[in-house]
């Protein structure tokens, strides 16, 4: 299927997990390339951060994602507010677990499927008949390299990812003719507070890391911060193109589950250990 452009730059956008990381860098970047931006985020704080950093109009909403209702409330909200038609829905908010399968507690598995998979479906389900109405734009769900390759104590995290990959890849043929895109963002590492919030009970590995130490130890490995992965994305969206990867470490995981299916993980350890040593030795310093 041909790809068709679709401009950003001073068309209106929505984008949720808006209070930090990609979502803030997101609505930075097109806020200052002149598009009105409808941000969400249940954080109240973070979000009113980000408001006050935008140069142009901005409609803010806080929003829990797994609630469906609120979902259709802004959605409703944003149709009133746009004096244009709406360029892009960037379902963005995310959260992370990090548990062996054994050592899991289904609430977090539980907390964190709702707000990274059911968020998404909740808005597309909420955003997807504005943009059809209007013929035009573009649904982009944000899934992750952990949608491509499983990785160990991250089970729930993947699961939700593989399945907002295939919701967002099954929605593509749908609308089909319709004028409408929808679009999956794979990030590879990116430095954002996602590690610091995630629900971790233990060290998963059983080395007696604090949450703190994991965090740090992700963060010195990412390679991608957020508004380099804004601009990365927006330039995917406005290229048509279907599947977009953020960063270097994005493409080694393509190329390496695609060229072995079932044996990427040897490679991929290995990276990341030598990625790891190599930071430990920088902080060393």
């Amino acid at each position: 299927m041909p790809r068709t452009s679709r401009p950003l730059s001073g068309h209106p956008v929505m984008i949720t997990g808006a209070a930090s990381g990609i979502g803030r860098g997101l609505a930075r970047l097109l806020s200052g390339r002149g598009s009105p931006v409808a941000i969400a985020d249940i954080d109240a704080d973070g979000l009113k951060q980000t408001a006050a950093s935008l140069t142009g109009p901005v409609l803010t909403r806080v929003l829990d994602v797994r609630d469906a209702a609120e979902q259709v409330a802004f959605a409703d909200e944003v149709r009133e507010w746009l004096t244009a038609p709406l360029a892009a829905v960037f379902n963005n908010a995310g959260v992370a677990v990090a548990s062996s399968v054994i050592d899991s507690v289904p609430a977090d598995d539980e907390w964190l499927r709702q707000i990274n998979f059911d968020g998404v479906v909740n808005g597309t389900r909420a955003f997807l008949p504005i943009l059809v109405e209007q013929g035009s734009g573009a649904i982009v769900n944000t899934s992750s390299v952990y949608g491509l390759a499983g990785m160990p104590y991250q089970s729930a995290y993947c699961a939700a990812k593989f399945a907002v990959r295939g919701f967002t890849e099954a929605l593509r043929q749908e609308l089909r003719g319709t004028g409408v895109s929808a679009v999956t963002v794979h990030p590879g590492g990116i430095t954002t507070n996602i590690a610091r919030n995630a629900r971790i009970r233990k060290d998963p590995e059983g080395r007696g890391r604090t949450k703190d130490q994991l965090a740090d130890e992700f963060e010195a490995i990412t390679m991608t911060s957020p508004d380099k992965a804004a601009e990365i994305i927006c330039r995917g969206v406005e290229k048509g193109k279907a599947r977009i990867l953020v960063g270097p470490d994005a493409y080694l995981f393509d190329i390496l589950t695609r060229v072995s299916p079932t044996h990427y993980f040897d490679v991929l350890a290995f990276v990341m250990e030598r990625a790891r040593g190599r930071a430990a030795k920088g902080t060393s310093k």
